[in-house]
């Protein structure tokens, strides 16, 4: 195939990139609405769906410690106003039919992130980052104990023990990095920031529909303006 003919193909695929972390509720519910939309689409197999790192509070400590101690600490105010704002996100959540516990844990993220670069080496990604975070805000695991990553690792096909190995040293510390600039330059202030095929973004946990415009916009795009992608 002639690469005049390989961009005008109509089956190429549709990378959406998705800078997120893992304790943050709004990535979570918008991860599950984009899949929702990538899903009532007839390509829906057509999307490519890249979780990018990005820390939220990349000076939060490694012990973890309750959400409302975490948002006090950084933000100031009283633990019944952080309840309070995670009972409305949960009663939104719930209503999605997406679990979530407010027993969570908060703590720094760059370890974890580190792993999902090792899991998208191997092209498990998504799916180790999907799996860890909706079992965390299910309240079924701490992401920040080692043997717990490895656990999940393991359910999605990775070692655990390459996990581990990995938790050990540094690797991938350059990455996560690189995404988290990347991200700054792109416009990133919070997550979840979804890029859709390097064409356009939307900022923040959008409706089932707005990324379903955001999908067909794309994908017209592609259609008219191919070498774009």
């Amino acid at each position: 195939m002639s690469g005049e003919a390989a961009a005008t193909d109509p089956d190429r695929p549709v990378v959406i990139e998705v800078w997120a972390d893992l304790g943050c509720p709004w990535c979570y519910v918008g991860k599950h609405r984009l899949e929702k939309a990538i899903a009532g689409r007839p390509d829906a197999e057509r999307f490519v769906v890249k979780l990018r790192s990005f820390e939220l509070n990349p000076d939060a400590p490694h012990t973890p410690e309750t959400i409302e101690s975490a948002f006090i600490r950084s933000h100031g105010g009283n633990a019944e106003a952080v309840l309070t704002a995670e009972r409305r996100i949960q009663a939104l959540a719930q209503r999605e039919g997406l679990p979530f516990s407010l027993d969570r844990l908060n703590a720094n993220t760059f370890d974890f992130h580190r792993v999902v670069h090792y899991a998208d080496e191997a092209g498990k990604g998504l799916e180790f980052f999907s799996r860890a975070q909706d079992r965390f805000f299910a309240g079924e695991i701490d992401p920040f104990d080692p043997d717990a990553l490895a656990r999940v690792a393991e359910e999605v096909g990775l070692s655990g023990q390459r996990v581990r190995e990995v938790l050990a040293t540094d690797e991938y510390a350059d990455a996560v990095r690189a995404d988290g600039e990347e991200g700054r330059e792109l416009g990133v202030q919070g997550v979840p920031f979804t890029v859709f095929d390097r064409r356009f973004a939307a900022s923040g946990a959008q409706s089932v529909d707005v990324y379903a415009q955001a999908l067909e916009q794309t994908v017209e795009a592609s259609a008219s303006d191919p070498a774009a992608g």
